[in-house]
C-alpha cells in the first residue's frame, strides 16, 4: 500500500515546496528588486520615521490642511463590543456603510457636510467626492477638483497666496494608470506634507 501512495506524497510535498515556499519567495524577491517602495506598503516617512502610507487615507482635521474625503469606517463600541462606533480612516476595518441612496442619516449628513463647505467657498460647486465615501473608507486620493476647492481656505489659513497653493495642488495631480485607467488624482498626506515644506521655506 505505502508503494501506491509514495508517488502521491511526494508529489505533495513537492508542490507544497514549490507553490508554498518557492513561489513566493521568488516572487516577493522579485517585487522587492522591481518595486522597493511598493513591496513594503508604499510607506512615507518624514525624518526618518514612518507616518503613513501613499496608499491608506488618514484624517486631517485642521484648517491649514487639505482634507480628505469621508470615511465611513468604524471600530468596535468601547462599551459594548456587540456594536461599533464611527472611527474614520481606520485601516483595520476597511469598508463603506450599508446605507442607501434614500437613507436619512445619509442624506442628512451629506446635506449637511455640502453646507458647510458652501461656507467654506461660496459660488463654488462642491465636489462629490468631498461628500460622499469611498468604498473601502480609506481612499488617499482627491479629485483635482476637490483639492483646487479648498485652496482659498488653506491659502488663508497658512498666509500664503492663493496662487502658490494651486500650483501646489497642479504639481500633485496623478495621471490616469496607462494613460486609460482610472481618474486624475491628489494624494492628500504628500500634498499636506509638501505643503508644510512650502509653509516652512
Amino acid at each position: 500500500m505505502l508503494r501506491e501512495i509514495r508517488p502521491a506524497i511526494v508529489l505533495l510535498v513537492a508542490l507544497t515546496l514549490i507553490t508554498g515556499l518557492a513561489y513566493p519567495l521568488a516572487i516577493t524577491g522579485i517585487a522587492e528588486t522591481i518595486f522597493p517602495l511598493r513591496a513594503h506598503g508604499s510607506l512615507i516617512e518624514k525624518d526618518g520615521k514612518v507616518i503613513g502610507s501613499a496608499l491608506i487615507g488618514q484624517s486631517f482635521t485642521e484648517e491649514k490642511y487639505f482634507h480628505g474625503r469621508p470615511s465611513a469606517t468604524t471600530a468596535p463600541d468601547p462599551q459594548d463590543s456587540s456594536k461599533t462606533v464611527p472611527a474614520p480612516y481606520n485601516a483595520a476595518n476597511s469598508g463603506g456603510a450599508n446605507l442607501g441612496p434614500t437613507n436619512k442619516a445619509l442624506a442628512d449628513r451629506v446635506k449637511e457636510d455640502v453646507e458647510k463647505l458652501k461656507q467654506e467657498n461660496p459660488g463654488m460647486p462642491v465636489p462629490i467626492d468631498l461628500v460622499t465615501t469611498s468604498g473601502s473608507g480609506l481612499d488617499p486620493h482627491i479629485s483635482p477638483e476637490a483639492a483646487l476647492f479648498q485652496v482659498p481656505r488653506i491659502a488663508k489659513a497658512r498666509k500664503l497666496p492663493e496662487d502658490r497653493v494651486r500650483q501646489l495642488v497642479q504639481d500633485h495631480v496623478e495621471g490616469r494608470t496607462f494613460g486609460i485607467f482610472g481618474e486624475l488624482r491628489v494624494n492628500v498626506l504628500q500634498l499636506n506634507l509638501d505643503l508644510d515644506k512650502v509653509s516652512a521655506g
